[in-house]
């Protein structure tokens, strides 16, 4: 094999690494120590069975992690401070900056955030971007704890991944 080629292909392999080790790979974790704000235009909540629903522009930040939604749902367990975030946009995103100063960004019709279970779930035009590379498919589910992702797709789609060169400036160096 040609040197250009293994060291295309090294490269190749660093950065799927890279992408398949998002986000919390080095989630700051200052942000999961910070308060949770929710800003939104309406709000509602059923007290009784712990749901809150936040309508309309919601916007939740955490630190450096920011969720903005149509709408977004808190499910507390009964008995239990455990909750789960359901957020629902078109398209509903999730951004991070993580310890090594890069951002992570997610994208889809729907984001699933249980910080109790360490996971995170997006699916419908699921969109993963790290740095110039993403990984895009029907569901991406990531353990910040673990750090494993899976990504699939529906039946007649096919899971997506783009991993870009390093840009020939840094070659030189």
């Amino acid at each position: 094999m040609s040197r250009p080629f293994m060291k295309n292909l090294a490269a190749s392999l660093l950065l799927i690494t890279s992408v398949i080790a998002v986000p919390g790979v080095n989630a700051a974790k200052a942000d999961f120590e910070q308060r949770i704000k929710i800003d939104s235009d309406r709000q509602a909540a059923d007290l009784k069975n712990k749901i809150a629903s936040y309508l309309d522009n919601v916007r939740i930040t955490q630190g450096s992690l920011v969720i903005n939604a149509d709408i977004v749902q808190v499910f507390g367990e009964k008995d239990s401070d455990v909750k789960t975030y359901l957020a629902k946009g078109n398209p509903a995103t999730f951004e991070q900056l993580l310890d090594d100063g890069n951002m992570i960004n997610l994208q889809a019709d729907e984001i699933k955030y249980e910080p109790g279970k360490n996971m995170i779930t997006i699916s419908g035009h699921a969109l993963l971007r790290q740095q110039d590379s993403q990984v895009s498919g029907s569901r991406i589910t990531y353990n910040t704890l673990t750090e494993q992702l899976s990504a699939e797709s529906d039946k007649n789609e096919r899971v997506t991944t783009i991993l870009e060169p390093e840009s020939k400036d840094k070659d030189k160096n």
